[in-house]
């Protein structure tokens, strides 16, 4: 289906007679579940139907997977519909949960909930655990083996419009200078003309975030919420290692306004992830989600698990969590949103990648029916019709009160609400009511002056780790003679504002020591500074500034972390 041709018009407005062009019939951006499971579908239909196919992924980061980061406990049910023989393919899926453990924490106790308390739904009968990089690594592998062109290491970094529609988008350029300037080595970025472009750049990609704004595809949706999730994996000791063990928590060390809470998950040769996820909604500036992750662990209910075992990976990740209400409209003309783009992750369950799978799935069937018909650069509105017909709006549905009854209720009263809400949705399919997020994250943080300080415990390096010591353990690496990716467009508002007024946050809720505000000596006073390259993209920046005036953009491709087997 694809032609050839050159590309003559506008990116962003702006011609680049510089750059070349390459036409395909489908470019996705982001090799992550949602993209790298649409790009598979696409190809199974085109070879079952004798059709060929180009069809590009692009991805960021060094290799598919290598920015995936999750728990991760998978439900299959998304890979069962999308590779029905995933076992017999040899899918790095094995460690079948076997064990479901629910924690409330105080400072000195713990309480574990009877498991027939839970809700159905929370059960993680049948489900998985794994490194979600592996598996995504995975199907790169396999839609590779199909002829979908993976390529590894290039970040899209503008959307092409021509006549109000997405006809495709550009790489980024190498080889600019950190004054902006062209370096010895630069060459100009390449124009991916798509007849439709699926943005699938998980949690507040920058260019999903745009189209978003363009298209306004969210004027008839709940604000999106977020939280940021923050994890290790150890490899400990044999007589502490339960494959199979599946644990949450909430309560301690947060208190009962800020939402969050933990998991520590047993998978593979003695390999445990532990991680924290904190509602980014939360009101304290003084507040550090990683300091409350690394004070979470010398609970006398999880310490023990990692004593004399190891840390060997970190790292960290935004989560959308608005769920049902949140969702914005998914087509427009040219393209699609899927995945953690448009905010597939069922909060209650901390799952998103089958969600994930299964939106890539419909996207792709919509793109290829379009096709097939001789269309191109339409709204695929076959796509969210069949999504909001499907088990991904279902799924979501369910838990659509869990989030804001947490959010008014807090901890103590909104969890077991929330809890009460799903059970009432197991017996009344689609329950009775509706709860609405009436403001965005980054509204939520009260004045400095409001709040008291949190002094935090100095790490021990044996189990407790300071932020750049673990940054060190997430392969992170970017070039450091390039424009900053971290665009500040106000410096004298982050000034007044985020630090006159706040104190500062962003060096509390950064998890990788990016910002900092330091003395500025030859103005009297301070300034702010940004080292980009600990910068684990995790986009919580981009989420929690009061101003919304930092804005997340793409490095070179390439860089970032690598996470290891996270």
């Amino acid at each position: 289906m694809a032609e050839n041709g050159s590309a003559n018009g506008a990116a962003n407005g702006v011609a680049r007679d510089d750059r070349e062009a390459m036409d395909v019939d489908v470019v996705i951006v982001g090799a992550g579940p949602a993209g790298i499971s649409a790009a598979i579908r696409l190809q199974q239909l085109a070879q079952e139907n004798d059709e060929e196919l180009m069809i590009v992924v692009l991805e960021k980061a060094s290799e598919v997977g290598a920015h995936i980061l999750s728990g991760a406990v998978i439900d299959p049910v998304g890979i069962d519909a999308l590779i029905p023989d995933w076992k017999e393919k040899g899918a790095p899926i094995t460690t079948e949960v076997t064990d479901d453990r629910f924690l409330v924490l105080g400072p000195a106790a713990d309480l574990r909930l009877p498991n027939f308390l839970m809700p159905p739904l929370m059960s993680n009968h049948g489900n998985y655990i794994v490194s979600l990089g592996e598996v995504t690594k995975w199907l790169g592998e396999q839609a590779e083996a199909m002829g979908v062109e993976v390529y590894a290491g290039i970040a899209a970094s503008e959307v092409l419009y021509e006549g109000g529609k997405v006809v495709g988008v550009a790489t980024g350029d190498l080889g600019i200078t950190r004054d902006g300037e062209q370096g010895p080595g630069f060459t100009p970025g390449m124009e991916l003309r798509a007849k439709y472009t699926l943005f699938a750049e998980g949690v507040r990609g920058s260019l999903s975030k745009e189209v978003i704004r363009t298209f306004d595809l969210a004027k008839d949706s709940d604000p999106q919420k977020y939280g940021i999730g923050i994890k290790e994996l150890w490899e400990v000791k044999p007589e502490h290692h339960k494959p199979g063990l599946v644990q949450h928590s909430f309560g301690w060390p947060l208190d009962a306004k800020t939402g969050g809470g933990s998991f520590l998950y047993h998978y593979g040769e003695n390999l445990v992830s532990v991680g924290f996820v904190v509602h980014l909604n939360y009101e304290n500036p003084y507040l550090s989600p990683y300091e409350e992750f690394q004070r979470f662990k010398t609970h006398e209910a999880i310490r023990d698990v990692f004593e004399g075992g190891k840390r060997i990976a970190y790292g960290a990740r935004a989560i959308t969590e608005g769920g049902f209400q949140s969702i914005p409209k998914l087509a427009f003309p040219g393209g699609a949103l899927l995945g953690c783009s448009a905010g597939f992750v069922n909060v209650a369950r901390i799952k998103g990648s089958h969600n994930a799978i299964l939106s890539g799935k419909m996207a792709a069937e919509a793109a290829f029916d379009a096709l097939k018909e001789g269309r191109q650069h339409d709204v695929l509105a076959a796509y969210p019709d069949a999504l909001m017909k499907s088990d991904v709006a279902k799924d979501l549905k369910k838990v659509r009160n869990v989030k804001p009854l947490w959010t008014k209720f807090g901890t103590l009263l909104g969890v077991p609400l929330g809890a009460l809400d799903m059970w009432l949705n197991t017996i009344i399919p689609g329950g009775l009511f509706t709860m609405r997020h009436k403001k965005a994250d980054h509204e939520a943080l009260k004045p400095a002056a409001d709040c008291k300080p949190i002094v935090y415990p100095k790490a021990d390096g044996k189990l407790t780790f300071d932020r750049l010591t673990n940054v060190a353990f997430s392969g992170t690496n970017h070039e450091e003679d390039q424009p900053i990716h971290l665009k500040v467009q106000d410096d004298r508002l982050q000034k007044i504002s985020e630090y006159e007024i706040f104190d500062g946050p962003s060096n509390r809720y950064c998890p990788a020591g990016v910002y900092e505000w330091i003395a500025d000596d030859e103005n009297g006073g301070v300034k702010f500074q940004i080292n980009s390259q600990n910068c684990v993209h995790c986009k919580t920046c981009d989420i929690k500034d009061p101003n919304q005036n930092i804005n997340w953009t793409v490095p070179q491709g390439g860089e970032g972390p690598v996470y290891p087997g996270m």
